[in-house]
């Protein structure tokens, strides 16, 4: 459909805590198909509506390790288990990286593009890419829960 401009750190946006969706209008359609192509263009896992602008609770998520992606309407994470520490970085922070420990294990409750209930159970890269675009909705940015400060991303040659 259409690739959207993914907002950085500083705009206002995304400080802001999203609004449930009520309904799957046409517009949201589009919203999602457009969240998806905007992440595959910027290579992420994960993009949430507050990144391209868009005040509403939805997630798209493709970590491209079993050839599943995920709609996340509304999502809220139910559960979680067991600790992981490693690098983690953000699509409106390019360049950019930072220690971050979450959760092992997750289960989300959520609905999908359709409105219909999903329960999404994930563990290592999901559970963390889950975790993150979750913490989107509520305006909270990786660097806030980092274990330590942002650092560049060094490219290996």
């Amino acid at each position: 459909m259409a690739i959207r401009n993914i907002r950085r750190m500083g705009e206002d946006v995304l400080r802001k805590t999203s609004k449930e969706v009520k309904e799957m209008t046409p517009r949201t359609q589009i919203l999602i198909e457009d969240m998806f192509d905007t992440m595959y263009e910027a290579m992420g896992v994960g993009l949430a509506a507050p990144q391209v602008g868009i005040l509403k609770r939805i997630v798209v998520i493709d970590t491209y390790e079993d050839g599943e992606c995920f709609v996340l309407v509304n999502p809220k994470i139910v559960q979680r288990d067991g600790e992981q520490t490693g690098d983690e970085g953000c699509l409106s922070m390019p360049g950019k990286i930072a220690s971050v420990t979450r959760p092992n294990h997750v289960i989300c409750e959520a609905l999908n593009e359709n409105m219909e209930p999903i329960v999404v159970e994930g563990e290592g890269l999901l559970a963390r890419a889950i975790c993150h675009e979750c913490d989107h909705l509520d305006g909270i940015l990786y660097p806030d829960v980092a274990n330590e400060s942002m650092r560049d991303i060094e490219i290996e040659e």
